[in-house]
């Protein structure tokens, strides 16, 4: 049988589009962006374009987009350039989730050893936190707030517009992970009413080493990366023409959203599905309707969905749970949505993409129905 793809949350295959678009800058047009002659004015062209591009898909002016390595750096130029410019501010105060991916949770870590304070905020069992519970954790040091649009594990959607309009009534600056909804749910900065949002290559159909910082004008960020002026002084170093011309491509393929409903509708026959076949033995995690259209987090009640993984030969898909000293520990995601621990450590994320098809999650349903019911 043919492998079967089913991690798209993990990453993403490159786009044939993207590809092409990148071909140039392998071959001929390697001039430095910055450097004012016939060899740079190719790739001057390409970069801008794809900052075009990207801002396009966010509703944004393109001088607001700072290309970066991917996700995780644009998540710490968010965080830490906040902290750094405003650090003259007492006591500087962070807001942020229990749920969040690791490139935000690590840098608040690393910012309290430096007299940063952080709130982190739970969730309910979907996985969703409560905008007044950010409203409460406002003090006057606050400086920053940090909450995810989607989650990678479980799909759940924050209510993004909500809290960004108590950061406004604050003056707070508000920043959101959207590594995981660009391409899959609108994600126009105004709608979503934020300051500072996270963009990352790789999950939608471009290559790995390049995403984008939206960074609200009139914001300023002490950069991660001294040196030369580039990226209009926020991040040092010769942009990627090659890079850029594919994040550029893959967003203005993400902006049309019409595939993901084909996605949402195999998404929901795959519940359906299991559903059917094993009762109440598997349970959804996350939030039934406000929940990426791709994602699908199941536990089977009373396994281990590393072991169910381990049979599915040729099917990749992934599970939160991690192993320590040969014990399988419950995902942070699902401890933090008080999932009890016979349910969660059953939890398998399927996440689906554009080249799924029916056919493979048919495969996909049999063989779970031979597995899990042993």
């Amino acid at each position: 049988m043919p492998p079967i793809y089913l991690d798209y949350n993990a990453s993403t295959p490159i786009d044939p589009a993207v590809a092409a678009a990148m071909r140039a800058f392998l071959e001929v047009a390697f001039g430095n962006p910055s450097s004012g002659h016939w060899a740079s004015t190719p790739a001057k062209a390409a970069l801008e374009k794809a900052r075009g591009q990207v801002a396009s898909l966010l509703g944004s002016a393109p001088e607001e987009i700072v290309f970066t390595s991917g996700g995780s750096e644009a998540n710490n130029l968010a965080i830490k350039g906040t902290f750094f410019a405003l650090k003259h501010k007492g006591t500087p105060h962070i807001i942020t989730t229990e749920v969040e991916h690791p490139a935000v949770l690590a840098p608040c870590e690393f910012l309290k050893q430096l007299g940063g304070f952080v709130t982190y905020l739970p969730v309910d069992r979907t996985g969703r936190v409560d905008p007044e519970d950010v409203r409460r954790a406002v003090t006057p040091q606050t400086i920053l707030i940090s909450v995810m649009h989607a989650n990678n594990e479980v799909g759940t959607i924050q209510p993004i517009n909500e809290i960004g309009t108590i950061a406004r009534e604050h003056g707070i600056r508000f920043h959101t992970d959207a590594a995981q909804s660009v391409g899959k749910i609108p994600t126009k900065v105004d709608e979503l009413r934020v300051d500072l949002l996270t963009i990352a290559g790789h999950k939608l159909y471009a290559p790995k080493g390049v995403g984008a910082l939206y960074v609200r004008g009139g914001v300023e960020l002490e950069p991660l990366i001294h040196g030369a002026g580039h990226e209009l002084g926020r991040r040092a170093g010769t942009e990627s023409a090659l890079l850029a011309a594919g994040l550029g491509t893959a967003c203005a393929l993400a902006a049309d959203l019409a595939p993901m409903e084909r996605v949402r509708a195999l998404r929901d026959r795959f519940w359906e599905a299991l559903q059917e076949r094993f009762g109440d033995r598997v349970v959804l995690n996350g939030h039934v309707t406000q929940r990426l259209p791709n994602t699908l987090n199941v536990s089977f009640v009373g396994k281990v969905g590393a072991d169910i993984l381990g049979q599915l030969n040729g099917i990749a898909a992934s599970t939160g749970s991690a192993c320590h000293s040969g014990r399988i520990e419950l995902s942070p995601v699902l401890a933090a949505m008080s999932i009890p621990e016979r349910i969660g450590m059953g939890a398998i994320r399927f996440s689906l993409g554009r080249g799924t098809t029916a056919d493979e999650i048919d495969q996909v349903i049999a063989r779970l129905a031979r597995i899990a019911s042993a």
